[in-house]
């Protein structure tokens, strides 16, 4: 059923309502520029937020890779006794060993300690009671596998990587909020701009709806005419009700991304930058992408990784072998300063040598281990060549779609300039008498579709820029991001 003129006139005074309801949201806070919403995003987007611990995380994970060298503290301490009833005899002794331990990465571990022993005996000894001390150096050494110094640091290497992989990870995250926010951003200035054309159209089609009941009213023009502009104006108003769905949308879209639980914060106006400059060149912007690729740099640090990973398998495989020496000087005295003082005179001590050896036969989960190394290798070293050729196909993409999307934005200017006058021209006529609502509506509509799509082709070119600085990684220094 086609509304009356009284709810027609009431749409239309929705439609001017809500209008200037989005137009005082935009008045009520200043102009919010692209420069301010990567900002806020970059502070308050909860992604971010997350990936912030990635690295923190990381880097207490060196700390802990370096827990192995750490000097380690060792304090021992007993105390025994014995009685005997039947011979009415007993003794009773106390021991305490304090020493510390070294491993160094040359396959090394050094270790000293000295020790202090109280014992007492009823009936008494000759020395009642007696301490005995010792001091003891003993060094060890790894004469095969776990010798090379780069094999043992293998472990921090790692760790420290993995922090530059998390750090890379962190800047992807950065790039892809960055773009989500440009593209917001943009979305948003689309939203707007077509709210602002259909509401125009509701206008336009409101004037010649009230046109058309008045040239019927002198006879000049039909039943028909007025109906079928009365249907005009209330496509035009369900198409502002769309559009103005389409804005709030828009706005919850950027909030989330550049805010936390601030839905209902105003959002400023927003526009389109200028777009106008020079086209890109494949080749620089591929070269940039190698060199700014968060994905692609991880993927080299990944292989990276594994060619430790693979060194300490084949250090893991050599048959392991020792050598240790010590040197123990101990005393023995009534008390105990007395009995560290013999320990100490260079005709009392003792010493020793040692080896070590143990070689698994057969050898078969080494060289498994091996195999699983050398094939993980390979598998990321191929996964680094497709990423390369997927960044390939992605750049040169990007490039012709930023080629192709300026073209069609020169384009739907001269299409939405050519629909102006074409209505202009109809509108005339009719205005004339020489031509009916109807095609009134028509015009109308073709200049409404060329506006639009003037505005798609703003925003779609927009967003093609934005993935072609993801894509290179130059977002960061347009938007002046240092990270780490």
């Amino acid at each position: 059923m086609i509304p009356s003129s009284r709810r027609l006139a009431a749409l239309l005074s929705a439609a001017l309502l809500a209008a200037s309801s989005l137009a005082a949201q935009d008045n009520a806070a200043p102009e919010l520029s692209l420069e301010q919403c990567v900002t806020r995003a970059l502070q308050r987007n909860f992604a971010l937020e997350i990936g912030r611990y990635a690295p923190e995380i990381a880097k207490d994970g060196i700390l802990v890779a370096k827990g192995t060298y750490e000097t380690q503290l060792s304090v021992t301490g007993s105390r025994s006794g014995r009685e005997s009833d039947l011979s009415g005899t007993s003794s009773n002794g106390t021991d305490l060993r304090v020493g510390v331990t070294q491993r160094l990465y040359t396959g090394t571990t050094v270790s000293a300690s000295s020790s202090i022993a109280r014992s007492s005996s009823n009936p008494a000894l000759a020395t009642n009671p007696a301490y005995d001390a010792d001091l003891t150096l003993s060094v060890r050494q790894s004469l095969l596998q776990g010798l090379d110094p780069a094999v043992n640091r293998g472990g921090i290497e790692r760790a420290e990587i993995g922090l530059q992989r998390a750090n890379l990870d962190y800047k992807a995250q950065v790039l892809d909020v960055i773009q989500d926010t440009e593209n917001a951003y943009y979305n948003l200035a689309y939203a707007r701009e077509q709210f602002g054309v259909r509401n125009f159209s509701l206008a336009l089609a409101q004037k010649l709806f009230d046109e058309a009941k008045t040239r019927r009213d002198t006879g000049v023009a039909t039943d028909l005419d007025v109906l079928q502009a009365e249907v005009g104006v209330a496509n035009a108003r369900r198409a502002v009700i769309l559009a103005e769905q389409a804005v709030k949308d828009r706005q919850d879209a950027l909030l989330a991304l550049i805010g936390q639980f601030e839905l209902d914060a105003p959002l400023g106006t927003v526009r389109f930058k200028d777009a106008s400059g020079q086209l890109p060149v494949f080749a620089s912007s591929f070269q940039m992408a190698k060199q700014n690729q968060p994905d692609y740099l991880s993927s080299q640090a990944a292989i990276e990784q594994v060619k430790i990973d693979l060194r300490l398998v084949k250090d893991a495989a050599k048959p392991d072998l020792t050598v240790g020496a010590a040197l123990g000087l101990n005393g023995t005295n009534g008390s105990s300063g007395d009995a560290f003082s013999d320990a100490l005179d260079p005709q009392s001590h003792n010493w020793q040598v040692d080896f070590s050896f143990n070689y698994p036969l057969g050898r078969k989960s080494d060289k498994a281990r091996e195999r699983q190394s050398l094939a993980a290798l390979s598998r990321e070293q191929t996964r680094l060549r497709q990423l390369e050729q997927s960044i390939e196909v992605s750049v040169r993409s990007a490039v012709r779609s930023v080629e192709a999307n300026t073209e069609s934005v020169r384009i739907a200017a001269l299409a939405s300039a050519l629909s102006q006058k074409q209505y202009e021209l109809e509108k005339a006529k009719f205005d004339a008498g020489l031509s009916t609502s109807r095609r009134v509506l028509e015009a109308q509509d073709d200049l409404e579709t060329a506006r639009v799509s003037e505005l798609q082709a703003r925003v779609s070119l927009a967003n093609a820029i934005s993935a072609l600085h993801r894509l290179e990684g130059s977002s960061l220094q347009r938007y002046a991001v240092e990270l780490p």
